[in-house]
């Protein structure tokens, strides 16, 4: 059973699906006009994981997660460098997909697009207008929601309307288009440079939050199970969600709604529009490695601490995110190499002690998704499964079962297979004085090389052995002499 702690209930909960072993999540996307930010990434991180989460407690996900691709940004930084929106769009949704696998994200079931919904937009827009929950302006095509028509408005933030109400300034100009200041724009009038579509109401282009309402339903139905994003949409943008859906089909909108917390930096909110942000792609390029490894910092920075709570952003800390990962790596080549060369006459233990880092490890993810506490458990299993290998005590069937726990495990986090062996390349390449070029296998170059070196030193022509050494630390390159033998590793 997964316990969650629901925005709306204010408390946590026993997860339970609208249909049972299915779980139909929506997750607020990226407004694509500029590369993401660290405090994006945490948001598409963490619900990547989420997913993850339910997919191994044996739930089947389908995983929506939307693109914005038209709203007052794009357009303004579209006619800044003379471009239109929708090419300025393709960039950078391409851009959003470069660092989203960099950072180990799995592709959502569906990344739809605003643009391409207008007709579902419009659809939902007319319904709300029937109802008489919206209206059109007496002076252009805008087209609002009234937000006094939803009794319940609010209760999502917490907020009262009358405590909003007596807190907002709006400009007289607008006050003329609405009826009253809280109402929010379902449909915006054509203006000069921008984008329009037709629609009953006259040209325009729909407003932010009625988009997720309608890609939502198209993808997940009139009600879905899990809504989530960041804290700073909570309010206006997931509060007016919640409003013109359930208003437009009568039932709940989203049964339990996660929001991630700030990364901060000085302990304030990271933010393109605060002028203090580092993209994702910045921070892989200067505290990263090679390859898509370089983004394995950041990812498991966002993931050691809990989804919920701010969380302050640093040099010391990414590197500190930086020599853990590199942690988990070095104890997955030893894992390898040690079951590699283990004698199968060391006798078998009980495997009870070693399995319970699975239940310790479910324990904390299906307690609101506690990557923290299960990236603990892992740790733990690191420290345990070492000491037995420097012991030289352990089993090939212990290091098997501690290698089928830590794959799993670090496959759940999205340090799986795949992401380690981008860090390795398969193929390595001599270049020799001549010019000529030499593909080899890595693993057996490496190991020819390791051979060659204890031929050398056991004829005690300790020169040739340390050539051979230097020789592969030039190519990244090191290796660790042990107890068991050479092992080797990249630099």
């Amino acid at each position: 059973m997964i316990n969650i702690y629901n925005e709306i209930t204010r408390q946590k909960e026993a997860f339970e699906p609208l249909n049972k072993g299915e779980v139909r999540m929506y997750v607020c996307g990226p407004t694509v006009y500029d590369y993401f930010h660290a405090g994006n990434a945490r948001c598409f991180v963490i619900f990547d994981f989420i997913r993850r989460v339910f997919e191994y407690a044996g739930y089947s996900v389908n995983y929506v997660q939307n693109f914005t691709d038209i709203d007052d940004k794009m357009i303004m930084r579209a006619n800044r460098e003379n471009i239109n929106v929708g090419e300025l769009a393709e960039r950078f949704i391409g851009e959003y997909y470069n660092d989203a696998e960099g950072l180990g994200i799995t592709p959502a079931d569906h990344h739809p697009r605003a643009t391409e919904h207008i007709g579902e937009i419009i659809d939902i827009i007319k319904i709300l207008e029937a109802k008489g929950h919206a209206y059109k302006s007496e002076k252009s095509a805008d087209v609002y929601f009234s937000t006094k028509s939803f009794k319940d408005y609010g209760k999502l933030s917490g907020k009262k309307i009358e405590d909003l109400q007596q807190g907002e300034r709006v400009d007289e100009n607008i006050l003329e288009e609405k009826r009253d200041p809280l109402d929010f724009a379902l449909w915006k009038s054509k203006k000069e440079g921008e984008p329009s579509w037709d629609s009953p109401w006259g040209e325009g282009r729909p407003g932010w939050h009625i988009e997720c309402s309608a890609m939502a339903r198209k993808y997940l139905g009139d009600t879905i199970d899990v809504h989530c994003g960041g804290i700073d949409l909570e309010f206006p943008h997931h509060e007016n969600e919640l409003a013109q859906s359930e208003c437009a089909t009568g039932k709940q909108f989203a049964r339990y709604w996660l929001h991630n917390g700030f990364i901060n930096i000085n302990n304030e909110k990271m933010g393109k529009s605060e002028g203090n942000f580092f993209t994702a792609r910045e921070i892989a390029e200067k505290y990263g490695y090679m390859g898509s490894y370089k983004y394995m910092p950041l990812r498991f920075f966002i993931l050691s601490s809990n989804y919920r709570m701010p969380v302050n952003f640093s040099e010391d800390i990414i590197e500190s995110a930086k020599n853990s990962f590199e942690r988990i790596v070095r104890f997955r080549d030893s894992l390898n190499y040690e079951i590699k060369h283990t004698d199968e006459s060391i006798t078998k233990e009980n495997l009870n002690d070693l399995l319970k880092y699975r239940d310790n490890f479910k324990e904390a993810l299906f307690d609101d998704f506690n990557s923290a506490s299960a990236i603990s458990v892992l740790f733990e299993l690191i420290k345990e499964v070492n000491i037995k290998i420097s012991s030289r005590t352990a089993s090939k069937q212990y290091l098997e079962t501690a290698k089928e726990l830590s794959d799993e495990f670090c496959e759940l986090f999205g340090f799986g297979n795949r992401i380690m062996t981008q860090m390795f390349p398969a193929k390595i390449k001599i270049k020799f004085d001549d010019g000529s070029i030499l593909e080899y296998d890595e693993d057996n170059y490496i190991q020819e090389q390791i051979d060659a070196r204890i031929a050398a030193k056991k004829s005690k022509d300790f020169k040739a052995a340390d050539e051979i050494r230097d020789n592969l630390k030039a190519q990244g390159i090191i290796l660790e002499d042990t107890p068991s033998g050479t092992k080797w590793r990249r630099e």
